[in-house]
């Protein structure tokens, strides 16, 4: 019998979540499935929401992992590319890029005669990050609107604080895209180009209506998570992810001893523990500290002692029903994974992002589940269309 470690994926939540997103937008919305998507698997969740407006990942290599998988939705590129291969692979594959820097200005003047490219121009107004200065756009857009590989153009920004949504800064940074944008439609080109705006994630999706432009960008809030409310689960959205084990052993413990590495847990009085087959190996947060919840048998537990790379263990003493084999759920609808990332001192996006290859994903719609292997390796055809 395999591992009981699992990290089941509701296509259905998925689904529903890029609804909700679409729902709140102006325009039109990417689906971000970079980082594998955010753990839960790039294909299936690509194929889950096939029907949506297109995606937006960090990498070509990933925009070409879904080309060679049949997807022909559009496909943003938000690191864009870094050198000529790259720029003649993003048009041979039709990809859209995101252009922050000049050295990809100039790949994209020396690309030979191809099919014109979406570009996504990006300035920076206040992320200090990636991006032009605003004073430079306007000049670049002329640039863009003078080559025949570029069809049309969206300016693009990334807010630093979106998750705050009262924070001046984002009033500070959609004053700066605002002129930005104004100076752009204003000036006279040879070859106007078609022109479209971009801001707005998921943070500023949620709470900064200002934000939403012609094209939205939907990532976290995908997989059930809303920035906003820190812990708390929103009930607009659904998780996407349940980890979930079983215990493989249960141990009664006096009081003084100790339990797992470092000794750094020990009972106060006697009492019973078990252990779980999850541990940092598998991605669970490491320093996560005594005391996270866990739940086992659909109650809250506490994990105790040094999570290790194989195993953790809980406290099972107010549940003296949980036996070797009882199902323990380590984050999921029932417990937020935002709540255990604060335990650990980390965030939500880091703990998916962090399930590791050989945790197996487990696809279905709510209660109907279907093996997807390791990471993505099986792609069936039935997901859910959003």
């Amino acid at each position: 019998m395999s591992r009981p470690l699992r990290a089941e994926i509701d296509l259905e939540a998925l689904a529903h979540n890029y609804r909700y997103a679409k729902s709140l937008s102006h325009g039109r919305t990417l689906a971000v499935i970079k980082a594998d998507a955010y753990g839960h698997g790039l294909l299936r969740v690509a194929q889950c929401l096939c029907g949506g407006d297109g995606f937006a990942v960090a990498t070509i290599e990933e925009a070409v992992a879904l080309r060679e998988a049949g997807l022909r939705n559009r496909i943003l590129v938000l690191e864009g590319v870094f050198d000529r291969e790259g720029m003649c692979e993003a048009a041979w594959r039709r990809l859209d890029l995101v252009v922050h820097s000049g050295y990809q200005l100039e790949l994209l003047k020396a690309l030979p005669e191809t099919r014109p490219l979406s570009i996504w121009l990006k300035v920076d107004t206040g992320m200090g990050r990636l991006g032009f200065d605003g004073a430079d756009a306007p000049g670049i857009y002329a640039d863009l609107a003078a080559l025949s590989a570029v069809r049309e153009c969206v300016l693009i920004t990334h807010l630093a604080c979106a998750d705050e949504a009262d924070s001046p800064h984002n009033h500070l940074q959609l004053q700066r895209f605002d002129a930005t944008a104004r100076a752009i439609e204003t000036q006279s080109t040879v070859r106007p180009l078609p022109f479209a705006q971009s801001i707005a994630n998921s943070a500023a999706l949620i709470g900064l209506p200002d934000a939403r432009r012609q094209w939205d960008r939907a990532g976290v809030m995908l997989y059930g998570i809303n920035p906003h409310m820190g812990t708390a689960q929103d009930h607009n959205l659904k998780s996407a992810m349940t980890l979930r084990s079983r215990l493989i052993a249960v141990r009664s413990a006096r009081a003084g001893e100790s339990v797992g590495y470092g000794c750094d847990y020990r009972f106060y009085h006697d009492g019973r523990f078990g252990i779980v087959a999850c541990g940092y190996g598998d991605g669970y947060p490491r320093h996560a500290p005594s005391g996270t919840p866990v739940l086992v048998c659909g109650r809250r537990a506490q994990l105790i002692g040094r999570v290790s790379m194989d195993m953790l263990a809980v406290d099972l003493s107010a549940i003296p029903e949980a036996r070797v084999g009882t199902e323990v759920e380590l984050w999921g609808g029932a417990l937020p994974v935002a709540e255990i990332a604060a335990s650990a001192g980390s965030i939500a996006y880091e703990l998916l992002t962090g399930v590791t290859q050989r945790v197996p994903r487990v696809y279905g719609n709510g209660t109907r589940l279907e093996s997807g292997g390791g990471a993505d390796r099986a792609a069936g055809p039935d997901s859910p269309a959003p």
